[in-house]
């Protein structure tokens, strides 16, 4: 009557969270069929996995594993850290395989990271466990890419991630999308105005949120701020910029004249609003990480994009570009001004149907139900290997 998953993968947010959200969903699922979840988290230590799985109450294993500074120039690639790194990852594989034999689960969830290098490896070459690999970018993750091979699943986020797998994974691909927090989809517009006190917002213009991410973001900042005077006269204004940087905004931007500084809410961060803050937003300006991605066309909102350029693997400005070439986003990469930010923005503020349709394109390509389509492939994988 109980499930035992083991979960692996972190580093970021964008490999822990919709690892987090799969575990919720599945545990709520077998709750509907009167069974319930065993969980266990591998991951490494001192690390955003283990502070979230500990909130969580999931009990959490570490094992030893490396990192890969990858360069364009290969003989960089040949690097002290590198090697040291590199001999590091046996240790982790025969960590993780004491772990995953006492533990004994009934399938292994792989969400990225270098961490799940290790644990992926030894559930499928040591412990024949049945391995099932999420990738939530357009394009195939370093550690995904290692593990593709000997899984019984592969989950990811796109259709245009199916060409870019091993052949060998292919046939045993899924399409399922990145999961999105159930609470980002039920926002409402109403909410945000009263949390945040939105007192100044004019009804009649379009409200924009622009977010770097939890820490905000210099890059975005300055070009907001360069351009806000023109941006207010259009519309209403949420800037989330990062705690660290909000005083020395809230300075420069202190000399807006009254009417447009109604129209102007500043905030360093965005917490349990974000769903309602989102619900109010017409358009959203952001980084074009995977899940700020998934969750933006789950919802369909209009959206402009300034990716990141130092992510894995250039993997932000992948993501960027392919919701542009479908026309669900605009993307702003290279050097990015504020008169670029104006030139992208000042259509979808002025055109409605121009905003409406960007919105209806980003819908098109949103799975708001990727949690329960990749429980169903973690299920799947478990019942095909009791019955093997």
């Amino acid at each position: 009557m109980t499930f035992r998953l083991l979960v692996t993968g972190g580093g970021t947010g964008g490999h822990t969270y919709p690892a987090l959200t799969a575990v919720r969903t599945l545990r709520a699922r077998l709750a509907t069929m009167s069974r319930s979840l065993d969980v266990l988290w591998v991951g490494k230590a001192d690390s955003l996995e283990e502070r979230v799985a500990k909130q969580e109450g999931i009990a959490f294993a570490t094992v030893a594993t490396g990192k890969i500074r990858r360069s364009g120039n290969p003989l960089k690639m040949i690097s002290p850290a590198n090697l040291a790194d590199m001999g590091r990852v046996p240790l982790g594989v025969a960590q993780a395989r004491s772990v995953i034999r006492k533990f004994d689960p009934d399938v292994v969830l792989a969400t990225g990271g270098y961490v799940a290098v290790p644990v992926g490896t030894a559930a499928t070459r040591l412990c024949r466990r049945p391995l099932v690999v999420h990738e939530q970018t357009v394009r195939l993750g370093l550690a995904n890419r290692v593990l593709a091979g000997g899984a019984a699943r592969v989950a990811v986020s796109s259709e245009s991630t199916l060409p870019l797998l091993p052949e060998t994974a292919r046939a045993k691909a899924v399409v399922t999308g990145n999961p999105v927090r159930p609470e980002v989809l039920a926002g409402q517009p109403d909410k945000a105005v009263r949390a945040l006190d939105l007192l100044g917002f004019d009804p009649r213009l379009s409200t924009v949120y622009v977010t770097g991410g939890a820490q905000g973001s210099q890059q975005i900042n300055g070009i907001v701020r360069d351009t806000l005077p023109w941006l207010l006269r259009h519309a209403n204004v949420i800037h989330q910029c990062g705690p660290d940087n909000e005083a020395a905004l809230r300075q420069e931007t202190g000399r807006l004249p009254g009417e447009l500084a109604g129209r102007y809410h500043l905030t360093g961060y965005v917490g349990p609003e974000l769903p309602d803050v989102l619900a109010l937003a017409e358009l959203v300006i952001s980084r074009s990480g995977a899940g700020t991605l998934a969750e933006l066309t789950a919802l369909g909102k209009t959206s402009v994009l300034v990716p990141l350029a130092s992510s894995a693997g250039n993997e932000q400005a992948h993501n960027a570009r392919y919701l542009e070439d479908v026309g669900a986003a605009v993307a702003l990469t290279g050097e990015v001004t504020a008169e670029r930010l104006r030139e992208a923005v000042a259509p979808l503020l002025t055109d409605p149907h121009r905003r409406e349709a960007m919105a209806a394109r980003a819908r098109e390509h949103g799975r708001p139900d990727a949690a329960e389509r990749l429980v169903d492939v973690v299920l799947s994988a478990a019942r095909d290997h009791r019955s093997a």
